[in-house]
């Protein structure tokens, strides 16, 4: 069966959006780990969001040193949560999830093919831990402080979850990647 895998950037205060303007550094052993991840992924999950932040740029990539990854997820099978969207039609192979999340992730998850990636979404990665229907967090734990003014993974008021470490590594640049999975 499929797994639903979720690797975000995170900075030491729980911090997941726009790590362009906190992320320091991106090293070889980070490049390794993200090419691991798309290697063993060939479907795409996002809420609203990412989908409507990410739609409008990732079809105009097409050289460059960004060309690789725009083609992977340009070509592969987007599915879209929402409940306010009405079409994902703009970005091709994209599909609207709009209804049962438990009974679309269930049946994504038994159908043919490689591990579905969360890309960004804290929101459905919130949800989908809290319906443990994520199979793996992969956390990319950068050494900074991002500040307030920014989403969190993590809701101050998150129920307790527990999680066991399958793996953590530290980078040359200081960053830890942490793989756990949901104690179930």
């Amino acid at each position: 069966m499929r797994k639903v895998v979720s690797s975000p950037f995170i900075s030491l205060d729980g911090v997941v959006q726009s790590p362009d303007q906190w992320q320091f550094a991106f090293d070889a052993e980070m490049g390794a780990a993200l090419g691991k991840a798309l290697e063993t992924a060939d479907t795409i999950l996002m809420g609203r969001v990412t989908f409507t932040e990410w739609a409008g740029y990732w079809p105009t990539v097409t050289s460059g040193e960004d060309a690789g990854f725009a083609r992977w997820i340009n070509e592969s099978p987007k599915y879209v949560v929402s409940s306010t969207l009405d079409s994902v039609e703009d970005w091709a192979n994209s599909t609207l999830i709009n209804g049962d999340l438990p009974a679309a992730i269930e049946k994504l998850k038994a159908g043919e093919g490689k591990d579905i990636t969360v890309a960004g979404s804290p929101t459905l990665v919130r949800s989908l831990l809290e319906m443990d229907l994520l199979d793996e967090l992969v956390l990319l734990i950068h050494p900074v402080v991002a500040g307030e003014g920014r989403k969190k993974l993590f809701k101050d008021d998150t129920a307790l979850k527990k999680l066991e470490l399958v793996s953590a590594e530290p980078t040359s640049s200081g960053v830890i990647i942490a793989t756990y999975r949901p104690m179930r």
